[in-house]
């Protein structure tokens, strides 16, 4: 039988455990697909431990949002997949397991040169980076600041800028710099003086900036960077943001995606595995673990570490 981890209670990684699921069928507009491979994001640390609100815990509940797999098997009413289809799963619920059950609408085909450790690494990033840059308008004649150009998002968010003709300044510690440079950002290190050195390796002007960090310095350079409130997102101090006059997505934001920003969330799958195929888009993994190290994965996404971490099956 396949397996899959589940908790039934909040709390630390501990109560993560992995059980035998049954192999199910899919129904109308399903697909079923065998895991090869499981994104582990912040966010299932968050809902895990309770930090992110969610509803309460009646049954065994599944995790993870992001995979990557073979088509077994396609259900009624689905076209445009067979079995043995190589592909990317994306915002669903449960994919850390050897098996999984999704709707087809969160499933896209995977270019045979993308591995599925690649695509699993995807979906939460590169959706938050790309819907968020093209909610900013970000393209030809900006200059970005992206506050934490070192983390998947903050890297995904370089590269998009970069490709749709943006110019980049991103912050990042010194050990990570070289790598963030390499996607085409001018680095600055975060601290003290951080808006001077932001003007300074930006004369310019910054006209729109992302934060994935969520910090009282980052919110307060671009507060005083960048003229236009309207073009500052954040996607950590959501609880704050209508009081600090800029945009949150996710990270706490008080309101659901707009019709179009989820639709934007979706384009970004299928146009980034694309980008990853063509060798024009940069995936860092992390540490690869099995499945039933699940509690240390999520333990490890949560204190921090290079690269994007992935469950095997």
């Amino acid at each position: 039988m396949p397996h899959a981890v589940v908790y039934t209670e909040f709390g630390a990684p501990e109560v993560l455990r992995m059980v035998e699921i049954p192999s199910g069928r899919p129904g109308p507009g399903q697909l079923r697909i065998r895991v090869e491979a499981a994104g582990v994001n912040p966010v299932d640390a968050k809902l895990r431990s309770g930090r992110r609100a969610s509803p309460p815990i009646h049954e065994p509940r599944r995790t993870g949002a992001d995979g990557a797999g073979v088509v077994v098997e396609v259900g009624p009413e689905v076209d445009g997949f067979r079995p043995g289809l190589p592909v990317a799963v994306f915002d669903t619920l449960g994919t850390y397991a050897d098996e999984i059950i999704v709707p087809a609408p969160s499933v896209v085909p995977r270019p045979p040169s993308v591995s599925a450790a690649q695509a699993a690494a995807l979906g939460v990033p590169a959706g938050t980076a790309y819907q968020s840059l093209r909610s900013l308008r970000v393209g030809p004649g900006d200059t970005l600041l992206v506050h934490g150009g070192s983390g998947a998002v903050g890297r995904a968010a370089v590269q998009y800028a970069v490709l749709w003709g943006a110019r980049v300044i991103a912050t990042s510690s010194d050990r990570r710099a070289p790598g963030v440079r390499e996607l085409g950002a001018t680095t600055v290190p975060y601290g003290e003086g951080l808006t001077d050195r932001v003007r300074d390796a930006a004369p310019e002007g910054i006209t729109a900036a992302l934060d994935c960090v969520g910090t009282d310095e980052a919110v307060q350079t671009s507060l005083e960077l960048v003229a236009d409130r309207s073009r500052i997102v954040t996607l950590v101090r959501g609880a704050d943001a209508d009081e600090l006059g800029i945009r949150a997505f996710r990270g706490g934001s008080p309101r659901p995606l707009t019709a179009q920003e989820a639709a934007w969330r979706r384009e970004a799958i299928p146009v980034t595995l694309g980008l990853v195929a063509a060798g024009a888009f940069s995936v860092e993994l992390g540490p690869a673990l099995p499945l039933s190290d699940a509690p240390d994965a999520q333990r490890m996404v949560a204190e921090g570490t290079d690269g994007k971490i992935v469950l095997l099956p």
